[in-house]
C-alpha cells in the first residue's frame, strides 16, 4: 500500500503540493488526474525520492521513505519501475539491450535468464521477437513506448508509475498503450499510478481516481462514483468525455 499523509513540496514561494493526502490500495490502478502545473508529476517524483517533501510524510507498505536517505531509498526504487512521458530509449543500443539494461546494471543474472525475460516482455506488450535487433530509430514511436514498457517491466517491480503515458500518440495507439496498462497491471498483480490528463482513460481502466486543483485533492473515488461530483472541474472533465461519444 501507498500512502501520502498531508504532503507539501514547495519551489521557492510557490506550492506545487499544498498538504496531499490519499491512498493506493495494493493491486490496484489509480489515475491522478489534473490541469497541467497541478503537481501530478511531482507526486510521483516525491513517491521515489527525486524529490523531496518540505512536509508530510510518504509510506510505502508502511515505511516511511520520506524520511529516508539517498542510500536507503535504492532498495525503494527497485521496488518501482517508472515508464516516462517519453520512451527515452538509448539511440544506440539494439531493443534487446535496452530492455536487457535494468537486468545487467542491477541483478547479477545469468545471459540465458536475460535472454527469457527480454523475450518474454516483448511479448507481454504484444511485440515480435524480430524487432529486438532493430535499434530505436527503425521502429515508430508508438512501439518505442511500447518497448519502454516492457523495459520497466523487465526488472519485475511491484509498482508501475506511468507519467503521461500516451502523450503525443494517435487514438489507436492510445487505445493499446491504456489496454497494455490494464492488462500488465491485472497479469502481474502490480499497484499502478497513472498520472494523466485524459479522463476517457481514466473511466476506461482505473480502479479509482483522484483529482488535483491547484495542488489540493479536489475529488477521489471510483469512476461511478467521479461521474456524480459537483466540482467543476471534474465536470469539465467530464464533459470533455461527453464531446467526444
Amino acid at each position: 500500500m501507498i500512502q501520502f499523509q498531508n504532503v507539501v513540496k514547495k519551489f521557492g514561494s510557490r506550492t506545487i503540493l499544498n498538504g496531499i493526502s490519499f491512498e493506493v490500495k495494493t493491486g490496484e490502478i489509480l489515475f491522478i488526474l489534473g490541469t497541467s502545473g497541478t503537481g501530478k508529476s511531482v507526486l510521483l517524483k516525491n513517491l521515489v525520492g527525486l524529490l523531496r517533501p518540505d512536509g508530510g510524510k510518504i509510506f510505502i507498505d508502511s515505511e516511511e521513505v520520506s524520511s529516508y536517505t539517498e542510500e536507503q531509498y535504492f532498495p525503494v526504487r527497485k521496488k518501482c519501475g517508472m515508464v516516462f512521458q517519453h520512451p527515452a530509449l538509448f539511440d544506440s543500443l539494439t531493443i534487446f539491450e535496452n530492455i536487457a539494461f535494468g537486468l545487467r546494471k542491477h541483478y547479477q543474472l545469468a545471459e540465458d535468464i536475460i535472454h527469457e525475460r527480454v523475450h518474454k516482455c516483448i511479448g507481454l506488450v504484444n511485440l515480435r521477437d524480430d524487432i529486438l535487433q532493430k535499434v530505436p530509430s527503425e521502429i515508430s514511436y508508438g512501439m518505442q513506448k511500447r518497448v519502454s514498457l516492457a523495459r520497466t517491466v523487465a526488472i519485475e517491480p511491484q509498482i508501475l508509475l506511468f507519467d503521461e503515458p500516451t502523450t503525443g500518440l494517435d487514438p489507436v495507439t492510445t487505445n493499446t498503450v491504456n489496454q497494455l496498462i490494464y492488462n500488465l497491471s491485472r497479469t502481474l498483480k502490480t499497484t499502478s499510478m497513472v498520472v494523466s490528463h485524459d479522463m476517457q482513460c481514466a473511466l476506461e481502466i482505473a480502479d479509482r481516481i483522484i483529482v488535483l486543483d491547484k495542488g489540493q485533492v479536489v475529488g477521489q473515488g471510483t469512476p461511478e462514483e467521479l461521474k456524480k461530483s459537483s466540482h467543476q472541474l471534474i465536470k469539465d472533465f467530464l464533459s470533455e468525455v461527453l464531446e467526444r461519444t
